[in-house]
Parts: structure tokens; sequence; C-alpha cells
């Protein structure tokens, strides 16, 4: 049996710090990588041993294979975890950490192409039978869109989406046919300039939708569980700022028709550790869509973390050397309900922008059995415009969703922020809204509320 002896951290930020905590748990030294503008960040400072990796720009520093993989080299480190966003999901990165002998922690690479490309992950789900939103196949730059097909298959309004996209970036909204040319030209230019591949497809929007997942895990050999579903609605720009497990207000057998879906993709796929697959709840339908498949750990793990007891990343390093043997679905039970919520050094009042600048306060309520806090960050460091502005993860747990509430309101409200704008007064009355309150939410629901 393989074992990790020493592990890199390929990321930053709150989930690099995240790894450390369950490494330092299961005694596995850890290495760090940062950018010239992360040298005094907090990952940096928690791990073992930190190796610099060029400048403040990703592409220059945690984008650059080359660089990450020369640091396992130096560092001695046998293992790669790549945690969310940047190299998670890039199947190149996988193969290469792989052919220099180092463990890697996540799926098998052929399995990151296959469900990392969404209009081909579309297509297996229709092999699969699993639901799917009406769409078109893909296009690139200078191939003609047969509009009249978008009318008669699609309507409008529909979203424009990214082939190769994930964490919200490269989807528009479309919502007429005289539109449809520039958007699509839009989207292509970011997909190419995000991701390096042009290519998009059309899917019909969902106006009266909500954001379902499941928390999977994969055993490598055709089997998998599920960790039952999150709701992930609350979203400003396609992206998350409020995720609660388990996803209130579903029917049993729309649960359950999500649930089976969700393990016959994996199943298919030979699907190995822990992966995220989303769907689109339709309100008005009662039907639900396969949205995509994350394969990779969520932002919003914690929250399932939080009703099961159980440790993701703990489970993905296991995965990843064979020791992992808990393979019943029996195993896994829910208790109680779990809130997370976003705290981004950002202005909702002028639209979400970024707001950068030194956290000169920075305190947070003491964590308990229903109160858990995640950040990348500490009192006096600085929030810097070339990364996600994330400066915590608040996670609240309750014995139903009422209490939940009730105990992230508690935690928001004995937070101390100084510096930087940040989003909690808006999160607050998110969280006293009679429409979040009572499920009457979308994901157009902030949207609408700052029109």
């Amino acid at each position: 049996m393989k074992s990790v002896e020493k592990l890199l951290i390929a990321n930053r930020g709150e989930i690099a710090c995240r790894i450390i905590r369950t490494c330092r748990n299961m005694g596995i030294p850890t290495v760090a990588v940062y950018s010239e503008a992360d040298k005094e960040a907090l990952h940096v400072r928690s791990a073992d041993e930190a190796y610099e990796i060029g400048p403040a720009p990703v592409k220059e520093s945690y984008l650059r294979i080359a660089a990450i993989l020369d640091v396992m080299k130096k560092s001695g480190a046998n293992a790669v975890h790549p945690g969310y966003g940047l190299l998670s999901e890039n199947a190149g990165f996988a193969r290469a950490v792989q052919a220099a002998g180092h463990i890697w922690i996540g799926p098998a690479p052929d399995t990151i192409d296959a469900m990392g490309d969404k209009e081909r992950a579309r297509e297996l789900a229709i092999r699969l039978g699993v639901p799917v939103a009406p769409g078109s196949a893909r296009f690139k730059p200078g191939e003609t869109i047969d509009k009249a097909a978008v009318t008669r298959d699609i309507g409008y309004p529909l979203l424009v989406k990214a082939a190769a996209g994930g964490g919200g970036i490269g989807m528009r909204i479309v919502n007429d046919e005289n539109a449809l040319e520039n958007q699509v030209e839009t989207t292509q230019k970011l997909a190419e300039r995000t991701f390096g591949d042009p290519s998009v497809f059309m899917e019909r929007y969902v106006a009266n939708a909500r954001h379902v997942e499941l928390q999977v895990f994969g055993f490598g050999n055709g089997e998998g569980i599920h960790l039952f579903d999150r709701d992930c609605s609350i979203q400003r720009r396609f992206q998350k700022i409020i995720e609660e497990a388990p996803a209130p207000a579903l029917s049993d057998e729309i649960r359950q028709n999500m649930r089976e879906a969700a393990l016959k993709l994996i199943r298919h796929q030979s699907y190995l550790g822990a992966g995220t697959v989303e769907f689109i709840y339709d309100c008005d339908r009662n039907e639900f869509y396969f949205l995509e498949m994350n394969t990779r750990i969520q932002v919003e793990h914690a929250v399932t973390e939080m009703v099961t007891g159980v440790d993701l990343v703990k489970c993905q390093i296991e995965a990843a050397i064979g020791s992992f043997n808990s393979a019943r679905q029996e195993d896994y039970t829910l208790t109680g309900h779990a809130i997370e919520c976003r705290i981004y050094a950002e202005r909702p009042e002028k639209k979400f922008m970024p707001s950068p600048g030194t956290l000169k306060t920075l305190r947070f309520p003491a964590p308990d059995d229903s109160l858990r806090i995640d950040t990348g960050v500490a009192e006096g460091d600085k929030i810097t415009p070339y990364y996600d502005p994330m400066i915590a993860k608040v996670i609240s747990y309750g014995s139903n969703r009422e209490a939940a509430i009730a105990r992230m309101c508690k935690a928001l409200q004995e937070m101390e922020i100084d510096g930087p704008g940040n989003n909690v007064a808006f999160l607050l009355d998110v969280l006293s809204d009679p429409d979040f309150v009572d499920v009457n939410i979308t994901t157009g629901y902030v949207e609408k509320r700052q029109s």
C-alpha cells in the first residue's frame, strides 16, 4: 500500500489552510507554494515548508505546473492535493504528477477530462438517462449558429456556456435573438482567455430555479456513495455565497431521483474520491436537470462535513493511497442542518465589487460544536486584488434549519472586521428575509433583491 510521506498543497488561501489542518491531524508534513504576493500568507505560515513559485498573477505562479513539480523534487513531497479552483481540474497537471511518480489526491486524469468539459459531461448524462435541460452541441468561433433550431428546441431566455468553464465563469444569459450573436462572441473570447478553449454551447435558462447538488464519493471500482444534498441557490454572478445541507423543501421523490442520477455518473466513470454532481431544479415544472460535475472538493464541502461527521479531505487522501474502506451507503447518516456563509471583502452596494485592503481588525466568535470557521487570513493580513477576495467561511449547525439560521446570525453579529468592505450586513439581511426563511428562493434571488 502506498503512503503519503509529505504532501504538497498546490493551492493557496482558505482551502490550503483547511488541507493543512487535516494533514496535521493525520501526522502528514505539508509543503506550501506561494506567489510573491502571498509570501506572508497564512497558509505559508501554517505549512511545515514553503516555496515561492513566481509573481502575483496566477498564470505566473499557481498555474505553473513545472514550478510546482520542481518544488516536489526540492521538498521531497510525494503527494499533491490540488484543493479547489486553480489546477484542481487540470487533467494535464494530474498526469504530470503521476508521471513523475507522485500520488495525485483526486480522480483519474481521464475522468477529469470527461467530466470537466461541460458539453462532454452533458452528452454522457444523456447517454445514461440523466435528465438534462434542452441545449445545443458545442461550437467554436466562425461556426454558424442555427437560430431557428435555437428558438424551436431551446427557446429564450437561454444560457451561453463555456464548454470548459467552471466556478460560474463563462456563462451569459441571452434574452432574445438580437443579442445572441454578440453574447456568443463575448463568451467565446472569455472562454479562450480563461480556459484556453473558446468552445461554447447553449442551454435553456430556467428562470425560476434552485441550485441543488449531491456530494458523492467514489471508490475507483465502479462503486460509490452519496453524502446527501446541498442547496446553493443564493448566488451573485453565478457564484455561491450561502449554502446549506440538506437542501430544504425538496420532495422525497426528487431527492431520491437526484441521488440515483448522481450515482449513475460516478459509477459509470469508476470515479475515485470526492466529487460533486450539480443539478438545476425547475421550481415551476418540478423537474431537475444535470448541470455539471466538479471533480474536486467544493468550497461548500464543510456543510456536508457538519451534518455527516465525515472529514472529506481525510477520505480523499485515504482513497488516493487505497486505504479507504467504508464503502457502504448505510454507514453514512445525516443529522441536523448546516449553513455556510462566505465572507468576502466586497461591496454589495456596488454590485459586489471586490474591496481589497488590510484587515486592521479580524475577530471571529469562538468555534464550538455548532460553529466552524474556515479561513486563510488573519488580522493584519492583506486581501490583495490578485485573487478571490474571500475572508472566511462561517459554518453553523443546528438540530434543524431554524436553529442553524439562528446560530449563523449570532455568529455574524459577533464578527469584527475593520479595513476592506465586506458582505456581512448583506448576509444578515438575507438570513432574516422571510423569503429565505420560508425557502422561497431561487438562483435569481440576489439579483431580484438588488434591483
